[in-house]
């Protein structure tokens, strides 16, 4: 069993309009936290020119930090792997943003983000 949400930029948050950068997966039984990401910075400029692109880089790259438990990233790097993610798809009104946490089945997270990526992200 895994969980997962999407990664979204929303330029204008009263507007609600997002567009998807990345996917974050949750597995307890692998102990897998990880998140893929990517910025397509003429994508991103097309469909807001409010983007502040390096923030938003910054602030992704602080998303994986996180993931990954780098104890250089605070003290939400330290907490427990579910705890980290209950905290990074928590529901927040920002320029990054996570889609409502999704339930599934799989044998390999790793994989699982790869797919998820290519669909929701790339797809």
């Amino acid at each position: 069993m895994f969980e997962y949400a999407v990664i979204r930029i929303v330029p204008r948050v009263e507007r609600e309009e997002f567009l998807n950068v990345g996917v974050v997966v949750y597995c307890a039984e692998e102990k897998f936290l990880q998140t893929r990401f990517e910025l397509n910075k003429e994508r991103i400029t097309a469909f807001s020119n409010h983007v502040n692109i390096a923030q938003v880089e910054a602030y992704l790259c602080a998303f994986r930090q996180i993931c990954l438990g780098d104890f250089n990233a605070g003290p939400i790097a330290r907490l427990p792997i579910a705890e980290r993610f209950r905290w990074l798809t928590a529901a927040r009104s920002t320029v990054l943003q996570t889609s409502v946490v999704h339930p599934g089945l799989c044998t390999d997270a790793s994989e699982m983000l790869e797919k998820l990526y290519a669909r929701l992200v790339q797809g």
